[in-house]
């Protein structure tokens, strides 16, 4: 492991990794029950979309390990499969094996792109002063998610406000709810303590500990599940299952629309999203694990994409949305995980879950997040390197921060990070400071935003 993965050269060992691989992973299971119970929505067995999920995010996971060597885990992208179920199908009328075809085209375009250099070319063009405040965007963007995750933030009047304890008391919700909101903000603190006294596996701990206390709850009645308000039991159902089969869902693509005008916009905003949100989360995660080189450029990003390709593609093929690199590597980076040993682990435990899966589903979002609130505040410290005092440079980054968190898109939040830069470097007469193809993905995205 030591020659294949380079563990000291990254100032790691098997222990950090190991422990780095299942933090991602922990952080990452809610997706193997969300998934399924999306992608249901549109006709799909639910059962095989589970086993396609993690099937594909363990190849996935592999293909980053082997081609790149780097930390990330990949698996099908949040909002990417609300795309492909509630726009794509349940919008715009189309079946879901046409869906599929689209998501298997937009993962051999990739595969282009990655191999011509166009997705490492656009990476590399992004300035290194956006690159940073992509990283502190995307931890104030995994905080927020952590926060609704747990229903600490709601719907309110004000767009969003916290949760009302006094609402819960009085209104009967609070032995469901209300003690779930509790016991995130409880274990936020757990994670945060364990994080002061340097805890090796501090996160990874506040996940297990929020989630006993949970069971805990659950045992003594404090807390009782209710189904239908989607509350579930805490407590496994059991600990072995047999893997769902993929019959239903096995290359089941339809190419009967693949030249219309409305397949080929599906494609492309399968592959907008796709291709800035996997851009996004390298940059985030990378420059928190200090990975950028002095120009700001990722070694080892060609196989990184590549493995995002192959995971995309392959997904399509076994039944499930677009695979992407998650967010929630940045858990296991904040645990040291530097190397490809983090994404084997990941993918190893992915593939076990078809055999574990009552354990791993029973893993509640309140549990999960407090690792991403404070997984939020480690990004957040790369703020510190942005110049504030060179505001040509800091106001596009402070537009792509707050735009990647209030508009809840990482992509949108690069949008008008690149768009603001742009712009104002054109309007301050320094147009020549920006790369060509910084315009040149101005321009795209501001058609983007009209025409879809």
């Amino acid at each position: 492991m030591e020659k294949f993965f380079k563990l000291k050269e990254n100032k790691t060992d098997v222990k950090t990794e190991l422990i780095a691989g299942v933090t991602t992973f922990m952080t990452m299971a809610y997706i193997l029950a969300v998934n399924p119970s999306i992608l249901k929505e549109t006709g799909m067995d639910a059962g095989a979309v589970f086993t396609a999920t993690a099937l594909a995010s363990a190849l996935a996971s592999f293909c980053m390990a082997l081609l790149a060597n780097l930390p990330f885990v990949l698996s099908a992208g949040m909002g990417l499969n609300a795309y492909f179920a509630y726009t794509v199908v349940m919008g715009m009328g189309y079946s879901w094996e046409v869906a599929l075809a689209a998501v298997f085209v937009e993962g051999l375009i990739f595969i282009v792109l990655s191999v011509t250099n166009v997705r490492e070319a656009i990476f590399n063009a992004i300035p290194k002063t956006l690159k940073i405040a992509v990283s502190v965007g995307i931890g104030l963007f995994i905080t927020f998610i952590g926060l609704q995750n747990a229903h600490i933030v709601v719907d309110g009047a004000t767009l969003v406000t916290m949760f009302s304890f006094h609402g819960a008391l009085t209104g009967g919700t609070f032995h469901t709810e209300g003690i779930t909101v509790l016991l995130a903000l409880i274990g936020t603190m757990i994670t945060a303590f364990l994080v002061l006294k340097n805890v090796k596996g501090n996160i990874l701990l506040g996940i297990l500990i929020t989630w006993l206390l949970g069971v805990l709850c659950e045992l003594s009645g404090l807390y009782v599940p209710d189904p239908e308000l989607k509350f579930f039991s805490l407590i496994p159902s059991g600990i072995l299952s047999m893997p769902s089969s993929l019959a239903p869902t096995l290359l089941k693509m339809d190419f009967s629309g693949l030249l219309s005008l409305n397949f080929l916009v599906v494609v492309f905003a399968f592959l907008f999203v796709d291709i800035f949100d996997t851009l996004g989360t390298l940059i985030g995660c990378a420059s928190k694990a200090n990975m950028l080189d002095q120009d700001g450029k990722l070694p080892g990003i060609k196989g990184a994409l590549f493995a995002d390709a192959i995971g995309t593609t392959a997904g399509a093929c076994l039944g499930t949305s677009t695979i992407t690199t998650f967010v929630e590597s940045s858990s296991g980076i904040a645990e040291g995980g530097r190397t490809g040993l983090t994404a084997v682990v990941a993918g190893a435990l992915f593939a076990l879950s078809l055999f574990f899966s009552p354990i791993f589903l029973a893993i509640p979002s309140f549990a999960t997040a407090p690792a991403l609130i404070i997984v939020g505040f480690f990004m957040m410290q790369q703020v510190a390197k942005i110049d504030w005092e060179d505001a040509l440079c800091a106001i596009p980054a402070f537009i792509c921060i707050c735009a990647m968190a209030f508009m809840y898109s990482i992509s949108e939040g690069i949008a008008f990070g690149i768009i603001s830069y742009s712009l104002l470097h054109l309007l301050m007469g320094k147009g020549k400071e920006v790369t060509p193809l910084m315009y040149v993905l101005s321009i795209v995205f501001i058609l983007k935003y009209v025409f879809l």
